[in-house]
């Protein structure tokens, strides 16, 4: 490894480029790092056109909230650059039905239109198995694809960013960015918000397998919580949804397409960013490419990445940031040595158990041609019925074990059987919860594959290497089947479907994980925010990359490490708490608010 001496607050120049280079390296190399520090330093601030005051790289969960937020100030202009198409054909909810009608978001996580469609290498940890990552290449992001589940995480994650490093991310300064961007059904109180952009409702369906689910989990010994974003996240209850008056309501319904009318505001689809571009150490504006045709933009003030975990750290090491030894490796001059880039990946698995129903009350009717049409013509002309919901209604969160000080198991219920990912159709009655580990330990890492931006990066998210991540999973398949043996279920339970009676030893539970777990589409941690004593740290606790000026990263890749819960809640969270920091103003906070504390942590429940 090349050891550098490079201090993260050293102005551009020759010294700048001396300093980055180990006593080894040849002459050949320190010119090729003085190339890439000082690359476009020629390009002199009147000739920098078109320009603008932000550009942000990504049209996603934190990109439109940026682009929302950072545009209210009418003297401040924005470039939102966006990889793929607007969320709507012809400025149509209808025609876009896909995207909008919350039962039809299997179609998104299938094909490569409105997604980046990952896959990771061989995971050792599961039988050299492949899995598939669905992200959003749209307006809105994976907020446009996701099953539209809002959960915050738990307070406790916060004040663990706090201590990882990220100051002023704890709870207490977290809670009132949650509130000023929601709009719950339910109205505010101290947790939740009533006039955000962001609206929030529960679900309306009142099925019976639904009631049954958290009736069962009380019976299993496990509270009832009625708000599990709110004062206790532990229990089964009501899930809250990104769904509005029977649509998707992603955040490009919340934050982007409300304001495109603003003339500070310019949104441009389609366009693939290839480069940051540098003047020394400093971002001054992107290279994109665009119907064919390579372009550049400069912005005035900075350049924010929102592109998610995976696009974000891919554009910093196409950019030359990154870990000097895997750049030079691929012929990247050396902007900025930062060997946390794409470091620290940390993901959710989860894994269904599954029950046939004795009665025909599930899902498997309502996906026959003919009931599929009648659901999508009552959500065309009513969006109600059906079609209107995602269908995950009811979950929860309970700890595997005693000791554990907050839940650190999710449960997602759905009165329907889903088969690798919804690429496959469900030929029985069935009922399943989702289910897996919120906190794991193995983690993983992402790198370029080449120094084309066309190329997917090489993921590695170490899944199950590690010993407790495997009792844990172990766990959670055990916990489930004792929840569906309750009485609440007597009325509905047929034979276990998967993992089946036949798998009943820690063993044989084991291999199932392996061979049926999967992504809970949760990639996050490849940016990580910390002080500037970590050395894995790739932007400091206002958001700022490290060692750069005029760069910022906003998205789930800034994350410290991985909530405890869905991270689409957390994300358009910290674009609230970010955009405030890139205003200029001070943190919102509500100390002491009241947190749920386990009776005793001597019993697992």
């Amino acid at each position: 490894m090349l050891s550098f001496t490079l201090s993260r607050t050293m102005s551009c120049g020759l010294g700048r480029c001396l300093s980055l280079a180990p006593n080894s390296w040849s002459s050949q190399a320190l010119t090729r790092v003085c190339k890439g520090a000082c690359s476009y330093s020629t390009t002199t601030s009147s000739q920098r056109t078109p320009s603008y005051s932000y550009v942000i790289v990504g049209a996603g969960s934190a990109g439109c909230v940026l682009a929302n937020r950072l545009t209210e100030n009418a003297s401040e202009s924005v470039l939102l650059l966006e990889a793929g198409p607007k969320d709507m054909h012809l400025n149509s909810v209808r025609l876009s039905w896909k995207i909008h009608m919350p039962a039809a978001l299997t179609y998104n996580l299938c094909d490569e239109k409105y997604n980046w469609y990952y896959h990771t290498l061989p995971q050792a940890g599961m039988d050299g198995r492949v899995l598939y990552w669905p992200r959003g290449r749209v307006w809105g992001g994976s907020s446009s694809l996701n099953a539209m589940v809002y959960i915050r995480g738990h307070a406790e994650d916060y004040n663990r960013w706090q201590r990882e490093g990220a100051e002023g991310w704890d709870y207490d300064r977290c809670l009132p960015y949650f509130r000023k961007a929601q709009a719950h059904e339910l109205g505010a109180d101290r947790y939740r918000g009533g006039d955000g952009p962001l609206h929030v409702s529960r679900g309306r369906t009142n099925h019976p397998l639904h009631q049954a689910f958290i009736d069962a989990g009380q019976q299993a010994g496990y509270p009832f919580t009625d708000d599990m974003n709110g004062y206790q996240q532990e229990g089964l209850g009501w899930m809250d949804m990104t769904i509005h008056k029977g649509k998707r309501w992603s955040t490009a319904s919340a934050y982007l397409r409300p304001v495109l009318s603003r003339p500070n505001l310019k949104a441009e689809v389609r366009c693939l960013t290839t480069r940051i571009l540098f003047d020394g150490t400093r971002a001054i504006g992107v290279e994109y490419q665009q119907n064919g045709e390579t372009k550049k933009v400069y912005a005035e003030k900075e350049v924010i990445l929102s592109g998610g975990a995976i696009n974000s750290p891919q554009l910093l090491m196409l950019s030359g940031v990154g870990n000097a030894d895997d750049l030079q490796e691929l012929g990247i001059p050396v902007v900025q040595h930062l060997p946390g880039v794409g470091q620290n990946l940390q993901d959710h698995l989860e894994l269904y158990v599954q029950q046939q129903c004795t009665k025909p009350i599930t899902l498997f009717k309502a996906q026959k041609p003919f009931h599929m049409l009648k659901i999508g013509i009552e959500w065309m002309l009513q969006q109600t019925g059906y079609g209107a919901t995602a269908h995950l209604e009811s979950g929860g969160f309970i700890r595997s074990r005693p000791g554990v000080t907050h839940p650190d198991i999710q449960f997602h219920f759905l009165p329907s059987q889903v088969v690798d990912h919804g690429r496959v159709a469900s030929k029985i009655e069935a009922y399943q919860v989702h289910v897996g580990p919120m906190r794991s330990t193995s983690i993983g890492w992402m790198k370029l594959k080449s120094k084309s931006p066309l190329d997917h990066p090489i993921l590695q998210p170490n899944y199950l290497t590690s010993d407790v991540d495997v009792w844990e999973f172990r766990e959670s398949v055990k916990l489930s089947r004792e929840i569906f043996a309750q009485k609440a279920f007597d009325p509905f339970r047929g034979p276990e479907v998967q993992p089946g009676p036949e798998v009943t030893t820690d063993d044989q539970i084991d291999a199932f994980v392996r061979q049926k777990a999967d992504s809970a589409y949760h990639p996050s941690c490849t940016c990580k925010m910390g002080a500037a004593a970590d050395r894995m740290a790739v932007v400091d606790p206002q958001t700022r990359v490290y060692g750069l000026d005029g760069l910022r990263v906003v998205d789930a890749s800034i994350m410290p490490s991985v909530v405890s819960g869905n991270l689409n809640a957390p994300t358009i969270m910290m674009a609230e708490k970010a955009a405030d920091i890139i205003k200029g103003l001070p943190s919102l906070g509500d100390p002491g608010v009241p947190v749920y504390q386990p009776p005793s942590l001597e019993t697992q429940r």
